[in-house]
């Protein structure tokens, strides 16, 4: 049965934050998130990359792993994965009707997302999973994913400024919401937090006496390799023999490892240590994870959307969500990193999103910017946004197309600057959905 149809009478609930919906769902499905060992992440950027290189190690070294993810870029099956492969779509329709029959029509009814989330749990249930990593929808605390009492470790990426509608007009208040993911005890690794989130997460984690861990962001040695250095009280135990992929070198009071790091960005530095950062702590719980392990399964992680190099019709073309300012922000870091002195702009954004400060750290004097709708989706006007775009930035080019083809076409037709297709993941999904493309090496 078709996955759209199954999941499209849950679609008008919308977003509503909360956990009574689920946790009745699931104690009707026999509670199979108590059955499955989490790691769960939280943040406002960074966390979608981190479960992937979580996952994938994992997977390395040999434990049944599940992965909960989401948005999709095209299809719901992406959102669930085992050992890298994502659902099989029949399997998750099996699951979406198990979910469905387990509603009770007396009871208030759960959103489209508690729906998915509910057919997560169950499938890693049955398929007795040894560990799965969770990612965070919207916040943390009234998040659906937010039912496990005892995770293995929770993780905080970042915290900026986004989905405030939700959850808070200030960071302060932001990170509260993030920080509800905390349980007693648990170890917290968390990223490097604007002073006013990392004093809310701190407080939390000490009220809850979870031990408190910030890996320094790895650092870049090389294109493509990265350093990760250890601190002497996290250290684990044993070290890996010398690969392909890695090499590790010790000294007498930390060691580091050398990694090829295959997501582009300097964020990956900072991504890559914090699930490098939460592998250690479950080395100390004794789970068997080589450093060859860990080398490989972050040199094969991959994770699409995000800071991607693709082709269209044979011209290079860079594709990112760059969905917020923070992420804009880091996109734009990456571009600079490239010396490209004029940057052709294919963007679309939700009415939703912050437009102006994406702008801001988007554009730059003599760029053009080729602006379309995202399809199927609450897309911003292309019009008001070409208005606010010209406010902010003298551009060379500016205007609106119908829909996502004619701006790309006009977009490489017009120079040769370097293409960029950014703004929105949906609008990611839309380009993946509809154009074939094929990935070639980073250049």
């Amino acid at each position: 049965m078709n996955i759209d149809l199954l999941l499209q009478p849950f679609q008008r609930f919308g977003v509503n934050l909360g956990l009574d919906r689920i946790v009745k769902l699931l104690a009707n499905l026999g509670n199979p998130h108590e059955q499955v060992p989490v790691i769960h992440v939280a943040g406002t950027n960074g966390k979608g990359s981190v479960c992937a290189y979580l996952s994938s190690v994992l997977t390395e070294a040999g434990y049944r792993t599940g992965r909960y993810t989401s948005p999709h870029l095209v299809d719901w099956t992406e959102r669930i994965c085992l050992n890298e492969q994502a659902i099989a779509s029949d399997t998750l329709s099996q699951l979406l009707l198990q979910v469905q029959a387990a509603i009770s029509p007396d009871e208030e009814s759960p959103t489209q997302f508690e729906v998915i989330t509910a057919a997560a749990w169950l499938y890693f249930a049955q398929s007795k999973v040894d560990v799965a990593v969770v990612e965070v929808g919207l916040g943390g605390r009234l998040d659906a994913t937010n039912v496990c009492s005892q995770p293995l470790v929770t993780i905080i990426t970042s915290i900026s400024r986004e989905h405030w509608q939700q959850l808070g007009s200030t960071v302060a208040e932001i990170a509260r919401e993030k920080a509800g993911i905390l349980k007693p005890g648990c170890p917290a690794v968390v990223g490097i937090l604007p002073p006013d989130a990392e004093k809310v997460v701190r407080s939390r984690t000490l009220e809850l006496q979870c031990p408190y861990i910030v890996p320094q962001p790895a650092r870049q040695i090389s294109p493509g390799w990265a350093e990760y250095q250890q601190a002497p009280e996290t250290r684990a135990t044993g070290v890996g023999d010398k690969g392909d992929n890695f090499l590790v070198a010790s000294s007498e009071n930390r060691f580091s490892i050398k990694y090829r790091l295959p997501l582009e960005g300097q964020i990956q530095l900072a991504n890559s240590s914090l699930a490098i950062a939460a592998l250690e702590i479950l080395q100390q719980k004794g789970w068997q994870i080589s450093q060859e392990a860990i080398i490989n399964g972050i040199a094969k992680t991959k994770w699409l959307g995000r800071m991607q190099w693709t082709t269209w019709r044979n011209h290079k073309l860079l594709i990112d969500g760059a969905h917020n300012p923070a992420a804009a922000q880091v996109l734009r870091e990456y571009v600079d990193s490239l010396d490209t002195p004029k940057v052709n702009w294919v963007m679309g954004m939700l009415s939703t999103k912050e437009h102006a400060e994406i702008f801001k750290a988007l554009l730059r004097p003599k760029d053009s910017l080729y602006l379309a709708p995202v399809p199927d989706h609450s897309s911003a006007d292309t019009s008001e946004l070409a208005k606010l775009a010209q406010k902010i930035c003298p551009l060379s080019y500016c205007q609106t197309y119908p829909d996502l083809l004619s701006a790309l076409e006009t977009a490489f037709s017009a120079t040769d600057n370097l293409v960029i297709l950014c703004g929105s993941l949906y609008l990611i999904g839309h380009f993946f959905a509809t154009v074939k493309t094929t990935t070639p090496p980073t250049p």
